[in-house]
């Protein structure tokens, strides 16, 4: 029984005088806690016995081991077999049979034939064998005796002693008594030892061929990174891919699904196969696996290419070596060589490399361009890199908008004859009348080019970077028709369109970036009239068939596929003006990064190339007006005006300056800054002549003031 203790507690209220005891307060202990039942506490140690990593691993290495030697001599088994029956040509006269290929089937017919023929005659030679065997062993016997005979003759004839004939047969008879003797004293432990031999090396075999489930291997074989891609490993993943007709096409074939594969040829940073899928398998239930075919390869799901070539029932794959797609891929050639020129017409810009790591070139040449993707993904800097190469051929004429404008394109000032920085609504009007300014120009080659046909122009690349604020802006023109939106009323979008269907013919090019591609900031016409299109990551597959159409994607584009922030600057090119491999589609291409310091330095070495070139740059408003003078002029003699035909008139007067930004507050705003209102007249606001006049008189006071002190 425990004893009581004794503890002291203050009292919880103050007491309301001084002196007041102490009260002691007897608190008994609590009861022990009841001890835990033995069989809840062996329960747990057992558990935690069987759970425990060193037990984990102890009983994966037995399992191991001994899988490895029972595995091992059925392999040894089946080697055996193998060798001595026809099983293996059967094997390869089913799969031959199976892919459908009756040559490599009836050549293989006539090996098992040839090799049935062999074994027949190796068995009748069998049977004449014993006989021919005895005599042998009897000519042999007689032939040995014979020659020690004649040895101990010549022997007894040097040493003169007679019994030296028999000296060599004797000692070839104590020879052979002494290999018995070493025979019967080794036969005894060789009988031991020789199982243990025997499974020591079935125990090799197996564990060459990793022969036991995945849980049992050891942790570097059981994640198998970086393991090389060979053609049980392809097969195997496509087996357990969980298509079932798959899965039973390589069961029953007699290679266990090899001929299905062509030759692994190492193709860039990764190796490259082709797959012919038995019939019943079609190539798009493939690449809706495409996450597991790559967890299958033990690669990750980026490191994983599936596209369609021409051959029916074909899947390309292109397996990257582990990690290889993380690393950079080096600076571009306009940084490293110095003397490197462009050439708009014979010419590729080098745009970075594909993933077998070959050099990716683009030809520009009379190519309508449309760059897409995510934002912050290298949208700017892909399509900067080829206006830098384009740059340095002195021909080519840049009309730029730049609707970011935070000096992405700024290094172009005095390389284009136009540029736009800025992203209101005000730069996407100056925009959209650059783009209408290049339809003029294009008008006006295309009639001079039917007065004289051998008339040449130079290129002029009309180049919008962040086109999806043009699609998508609200402001309409002094005519009524919205600048932005996807109709036929909508001036920016008609300006491309004409430019797509009649620019190429006269070297009047559309350049065009945007973002997050929608059918509302960017309309299938003007996207389907891009001759190359390329699409950084994007979030979806209906915005992947946007970018880059039906085609590509049915084909085994995926940019949707790509890993948002981790791919920067990699982008799937659809385009007849860069090599594509042979029955595919698109393209996937890791393009060199410029920065800003290397691109300024190219532009430099682009002006020094040419005669100099004065650009016209609308970042912000080019006519500054004394907005106080020009509303006491709109109101001329009229006593007063209502605010509304106010700016009705000053809109008239610069339409550029008082466009739809200024409203009845700005236009308040201003009179009260000089002291005065507008003032309402049977209910109207209006603005009074005398007051703009007083305040004008007010400001020029005060101006001459501040001069005189």
């Amino acid at each position: 029984m425990s004893e009581n203790v004794v503890h002291l507690h203050k009292p919880t209220d103050p007491p309301t005088g001084d002196g007041a005891p102490t009260v002691l307060t007897v608190v008994p202990d609590a009861p022990p806690a009841r001890p835990m039942p033995l069989w809840v506490r062996s329960g747990r140690a057992i558990k935690s016995g069987v759970t425990h990593e060193r037990t984990k691993t102890i009983v994966r290495a037995t399992a191991r081991h001994s899988l490895y030697t029972l595995n091992g001599g059925r392999i040894v088994a089946r080697r055996a077999w193998d060798g001595r029956t026809g099983s293996r040509y059967e094997r390869m006269i089913r799969a031959a049979e199976a892919a459908g290929n009756l040559e490599a089937a009836e050549e293989w017919e006539e090996r098992l034939q040839r090799f049935r023929a062999a074994r027949h005659h190796r068995r009748m030679d069998l049977l004449h064998s014993p006989v021919e065997a005895a005599k042998g062993v009897a000519v042999g016997a007689g032939m040995s005796v014979g020659v020690l005979v004649a040895l101990g003759v010549v022997l007894a004839i040097s040493t003169g002693e007679v019994a030296d004939v028999v000296t060599p047969l004797s000692a070839t008879i104590d020879f052979i008594a002494l290999l018995i003797r070493i025979v019967q004293i080794v036969w005894g432990p060789a009988l031991t030892i020789g199982p243990f031999l025997a499974l020591l090396a079935l125990w090799s075999v197996g564990r060459k061929q990793h022969a036991a489930p995945a849980w049992a291997l050891p942790a570097n074989v059981r994640s198998g990174e970086g393991e090389p891609i060979t053609p049980s490993i392809v097969v195997k993943a496509l087996r357990d891919l969980g298509i079932p007709a798959l899965r039973k096409a390589i069961q029953e074939m007699g290679d266990a699904g090899a001929s299905m594969l062509s030759p692994i040829v190492i193709a860039g940073c990764g190796v490259e196969v082709d797959v012919t899928l038995p019939s019943g398998v079609s190539t798009e239930e493939v690449q809706k696996r495409r996450k597991k075919l790559a967890e299958n390869l033990t690669r990750h799901e980026h490191e994983v290419f599936i596209t369609i070539p021409t051959a029916a029932r074909t899947v390309r794959l292109w397996i990257a070596d582990s990690g290889a797609l993380d690393e950079p891929i080096g600076p571009s050639p306009l940084v490293t060589d110095e003397t490197l020129t462009a050439n708009y017409k014979t010419g590729k810009a080098p745009w970075g490399q594909d993933l077998r790591g070959d050099a990716a070139q683009l030809s520009l040449y009379q190519r309508h361009l449309l760059v897409t993707g995510l934002s912050n993904q290298g949208k700017t800097a892909s399509l900067r890199a080829l206006a830098l190469w384009l740059a340095l051929d002195r021909s080519v004429q840049f009309w730029i908008a730049d609707l970011k404008g935070i000096g992405d394109w700024a290094m172009f000032d005095g390389i284009a004859e136009v540029l736009i920085e800025g992203p209101s609504d005000e730069h996407v009007i100056q925009a959209t009348e650059m783009v209408e300014d290049a339809v003029e120009e294009m008008n006006r080659r295309i009639e001079e080019r039917r007065r004289d046909p051998s008339i040449a122009f130079p290129p002029l690349i009309v180049l919008v970077d962040e086109a999806q604020l043009a699609f998508m802006c609200p402001v309409k023109g002094e005519d009524g028709r919205p600048y932005g939106g996807s109709k036929a009323t909508s001036r920016y979008f008609m300006a491309v369109r004409k430019i797509h269907n009649q620019g190429r013919a006269v070297d009047v090019l559309m350049w065009q970036g945007t973002q997050d591609p929608t059918d509302q900031n960017l309309p299938k016409l003007v996207r389907e009239g891009a001759h190359t299109r390329a699409s950084l990551v994007l979030g979806t597959e209906s915005q992947a068939r946007m970018a880059l159409g039906d085609k590509a994607v049915d084909g085994g584009a995926a940019p949707h596929l790509l890993r948002q922030g981790l791919d920067k600057g990699t982008l799937v090119v659809a385009s007849d003006g860069i090599t594509i491999p042979a029955g595919q589609a698109s393209i996937t291409v890791r393009t060199h990064f410029i920065d800003d310091e290397p691109a300024a330095e190219i532009a430099a070495r682009a002006k020094a190339l040419r005669d100099g070139v004065t650009t016209l740059r609308v970042v912000e408003q080019t006519e500054e007006r004394d907005a106080l003078a020009d509303v006491a002029a709109v109101i001329g003699d009229a006593p007063r005006l209502r605010t509304n035909e106010v700016l009705k008139r000053l809109h008239a007067l610069a339409p550029k300056v008082y466009g739809d930004q200024w409203t009845n507050d700005r236009l308040k705003s201003l009179l009260e800054e000089h002291g005065e209102e507008p003032k309402k007249s049977h209910g109207v606001m209006v603005v009074h002549r005398d007051h703009v006049l007083r305040a004008l008189a007010n400001r020029d006071a005060d101006g001459s003031a501040s001069a005189a002190k």
